[in-house]
Protein backbone atom coordinates (compact mmCIF):
# COMPACT_ATOMS: atom_id res chain seq x y z
CA UNK A 1 0.00 0.00 0.00
CA UNK A 2 1.29 3.46 -0.91
CA UNK A 3 2.25 5.89 1.81
CA UNK A 4 -0.47 8.47 2.40
CA UNK A 5 0.68 11.90 1.22
CA UNK A 6 -1.06 15.15 0.32
CA UNK A 7 -0.08 14.53 -3.30
CA UNK A 8 -1.68 11.07 -3.23
CA UNK A 9 -4.85 12.52 -1.69
CA UNK A 10 -5.09 15.24 -4.33
CA UNK A 11 -4.53 12.79 -7.19
CA UNK A 12 -7.14 10.41 -5.79
CA UNK A 13 -9.70 13.19 -5.39
CA UNK A 14 -9.00 14.39 -8.93
CA UNK A 15 -9.39 10.88 -10.38
CA UNK A 16 -12.39 9.91 -8.24
CA UNK A 17 -15.60 8.80 -9.93
CA UNK A 18 -17.06 6.80 -7.02
CA UNK A 19 -20.39 8.65 -7.27
CA UNK A 20 -22.33 10.64 -9.86
CA UNK A 21 -21.44 14.03 -8.33
CA UNK A 22 -18.27 14.18 -10.42
CA UNK A 23 -20.33 14.61 -13.60
CA UNK A 24 -21.08 18.17 -14.68
CA UNK A 25 -18.79 19.99 -12.25
CA UNK A 26 -16.17 22.62 -13.09
CA UNK A 27 -13.68 21.70 -10.37
CA UNK A 28 -13.26 19.22 -7.58
CA UNK A 29 -12.74 20.94 -4.24
CA UNK A 30 -10.46 18.87 -2.00
CA UNK A 31 -9.90 21.58 0.62
CA UNK A 32 -7.16 23.99 1.54
CA UNK A 33 -5.38 25.76 4.34
CA UNK A 34 -2.57 25.14 6.78
CA UNK A 35 -1.59 21.48 6.60
CA UNK A 36 0.01 21.74 10.04
CA UNK A 37 -2.92 23.36 11.80
CA UNK A 38 -4.30 21.86 15.01
CA UNK A 39 -7.79 22.83 13.75
CA UNK A 40 -9.70 21.14 10.94
CA UNK A 41 -13.03 22.56 9.80
CA UNK A 42 -15.36 20.24 7.86
CA UNK A 43 -18.39 21.53 5.97
CA UNK A 44 -21.02 19.99 3.72
CA UNK A 45 -20.01 20.32 0.08
CA UNK A 46 -18.92 22.86 -2.52
CA UNK A 47 -21.36 25.48 -3.71
CA UNK A 48 -21.43 27.32 -7.03
CA UNK A 49 -18.54 29.67 -6.26
CA UNK A 50 -16.46 26.87 -4.78
CA UNK A 51 -17.05 24.77 -7.90
CA UNK A 52 -16.04 27.71 -10.08
CA UNK A 53 -12.80 28.41 -8.17
CA UNK A 54 -11.91 24.92 -6.93
CA UNK A 55 -11.59 26.22 -3.35
CA UNK A 56 -13.63 25.44 -0.24
CA UNK A 57 -15.74 28.10 1.47
CA UNK A 58 -15.20 31.07 -0.86
CA UNK A 59 -18.86 31.97 -1.52
CA UNK A 60 -21.16 33.89 0.85
CA UNK A 61 -21.03 31.16 3.53
CA UNK A 62 -17.25 31.11 3.26
CA UNK A 63 -17.06 34.87 3.66
CA UNK A 64 -19.16 34.56 6.82
CA UNK A 65 -16.91 31.75 8.06
CA UNK A 66 -13.87 34.00 7.56
CA UNK A 67 -15.54 36.72 9.67
CA UNK A 68 -16.54 34.17 12.32
CA UNK A 69 -12.97 32.93 12.63
CA UNK A 70 -11.68 36.51 12.76
CA UNK A 71 -14.08 37.21 15.65
CA UNK A 72 -12.15 34.69 17.77
CA UNK A 73 -8.83 35.88 16.31
CA UNK A 74 -8.19 32.84 14.13
CA UNK A 75 -6.73 33.74 10.73
CA UNK A 76 -8.48 31.65 8.10
CA UNK A 77 -5.23 30.77 6.34
CA UNK A 78 -3.95 29.16 9.56
CA UNK A 79 -6.66 26.47 9.72
CA UNK A 80 -7.48 23.60 7.36
CA UNK A 81 -10.91 23.72 5.70
CA UNK A 82 -12.62 21.01 3.64
CA UNK A 83 -16.02 19.43 2.99
CA UNK A 84 -17.56 15.99 3.36
CA UNK A 85 -17.92 15.74 -0.44
CA UNK A 86 -15.42 17.15 -2.91
CA UNK A 87 -17.83 17.77 -5.81
CA UNK A 88 -20.75 20.18 -5.93
CA UNK A 89 -24.15 18.54 -5.61
CA UNK A 90 -26.52 19.74 -8.37
CA UNK A 91 -28.37 22.90 -7.42
CA UNK A 92 -26.45 23.07 -4.12
CA UNK A 93 -28.65 20.34 -2.68
CA UNK A 94 -27.60 18.46 0.45
CA UNK A 95 -25.27 15.54 -0.37
CA UNK A 96 -26.98 12.15 -0.16
CA UNK A 97 -25.68 9.63 2.41
CA UNK A 98 -24.33 7.45 -0.43
CA UNK A 99 -22.42 10.41 -1.87
CA UNK A 100 -20.92 11.26 1.51
CA UNK A 101 -20.01 7.59 1.99
CA UNK A 102 -18.29 7.51 -1.41
CA UNK A 103 -16.16 10.50 -0.41
CA UNK A 104 -15.45 9.32 3.13
CA UNK A 105 -12.11 7.75 2.18
CA UNK A 106 -10.86 11.19 1.09
CA UNK A 107 -11.99 12.81 4.34
CA UNK A 108 -10.32 10.04 6.34
CA UNK A 109 -7.08 10.57 4.41
CA UNK A 110 -7.23 14.31 5.10
CA UNK A 111 -7.76 13.67 8.81
CA UNK A 112 -4.92 11.14 8.92
CA UNK A 113 -2.56 13.57 7.17
CA UNK A 114 -3.54 16.59 9.25
CA UNK A 115 -3.86 14.81 12.62
CA UNK A 116 -5.89 17.70 14.07
CA UNK A 117 -6.32 18.21 17.78
CA UNK A 118 -9.73 19.80 17.19
CA UNK A 119 -12.36 19.34 14.46
CA UNK A 120 -15.23 21.78 13.97
CA UNK A 121 -18.15 20.24 12.06
CA UNK A 122 -20.25 22.77 10.16
CA UNK A 123 -23.83 21.65 9.74
CA UNK A 124 -25.88 18.47 9.65
CA UNK A 125 -24.09 16.75 6.74
CA UNK A 126 -20.68 17.05 8.39
CA UNK A 127 -22.10 15.96 11.76
CA UNK A 128 -23.80 12.91 10.21
CA UNK A 129 -20.71 11.95 8.25
CA UNK A 130 -18.41 12.06 11.27
CA UNK A 131 -20.73 11.23 14.18
CA UNK A 132 -23.29 8.92 12.53
CA UNK A 133 -26.35 9.10 10.31
CA UNK A 134 -28.77 9.46 13.25
CA UNK A 135 -27.07 12.68 14.38
CA UNK A 136 -29.27 15.79 14.48
CA UNK A 137 -27.40 19.11 14.47
CA UNK A 138 -29.96 20.75 16.76
CA UNK A 139 -29.39 18.01 19.36
CA UNK A 140 -25.57 17.93 19.25
CA UNK A 141 -24.40 21.43 18.35
CA UNK A 142 -22.11 22.96 20.91
CA UNK A 143 -21.25 19.60 22.51
CA UNK A 144 -17.72 18.25 22.63
CA UNK A 145 -16.92 14.63 21.80
CA UNK A 146 -13.55 13.02 21.83
CA UNK A 147 -12.42 10.35 19.37
CA UNK A 148 -8.92 8.94 19.22
CA UNK A 149 -7.53 11.95 21.04
CA UNK A 150 -9.26 14.50 18.79
CA UNK A 151 -11.90 16.86 20.17
CA UNK A 152 -14.91 17.26 17.85
CA UNK A 153 -17.72 19.81 18.06
CA UNK A 154 -20.63 20.33 15.66
CA UNK A 155 -22.13 23.77 15.10
CA UNK A 156 -24.41 25.41 12.57
CA UNK A 157 -23.21 25.78 9.00
CA UNK A 158 -22.60 29.43 8.00
CA UNK A 159 -25.23 29.08 5.25
CA UNK A 160 -27.80 28.23 7.96
CA UNK A 161 -26.80 31.44 9.76
CA UNK A 162 -27.33 33.41 6.55
CA UNK A 163 -30.82 31.90 6.20
CA UNK A 164 -31.70 32.21 9.89
CA UNK A 165 -29.78 34.97 11.72
CA UNK A 166 -31.45 33.95 15.01
CA UNK A 167 -28.98 31.03 15.13
CA UNK A 168 -25.98 33.38 15.22
CA UNK A 169 -26.04 33.70 19.02
CA UNK A 170 -25.70 29.93 19.47
CA UNK A 171 -22.97 29.78 16.82
CA UNK A 172 -21.08 32.60 18.58
CA UNK A 173 -21.23 30.61 21.82
CA UNK A 174 -19.85 27.56 19.97
CA UNK A 175 -17.00 29.62 18.49
CA UNK A 176 -16.05 30.86 21.95
CA UNK A 177 -16.01 27.24 23.12
CA UNK A 178 -13.79 26.39 20.15
CA UNK A 179 -11.34 29.13 21.07
CA UNK A 180 -11.35 28.02 24.72
CA UNK A 181 -10.69 24.38 23.74
CA UNK A 182 -7.74 25.40 21.57
CA UNK A 183 -6.37 27.42 24.50
CA UNK A 184 -7.00 24.55 26.94
CA UNK A 185 -5.12 22.15 24.66
CA UNK A 186 -2.27 24.66 24.41
CA UNK A 187 -2.55 24.79 20.63
CA UNK A 188 -4.18 28.21 20.11
CA UNK A 189 -0.70 29.67 19.83
CA UNK A 190 0.25 26.98 17.27
CA UNK A 191 -2.10 28.69 14.84
CA UNK A 192 0.14 31.80 15.01
CA UNK A 193 3.53 30.03 14.80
Amino acid sequence: MAEITWELLESQVEACSRCALCGGISHKVPGQGDRHSPLMIIGEGPGAEEDRQGLAFVGPAGQLLTRMLAAIELPRDRVYICNTVKCRPPGNRVPEPEERAACLMHLRMQTALLRPKVILLLGASAARTVLGEDTRITAVRGQWRQRRGTWIMPTYHPSALLRDPAKKRAAWHDLQMLRDKLIELDCYGDIYR
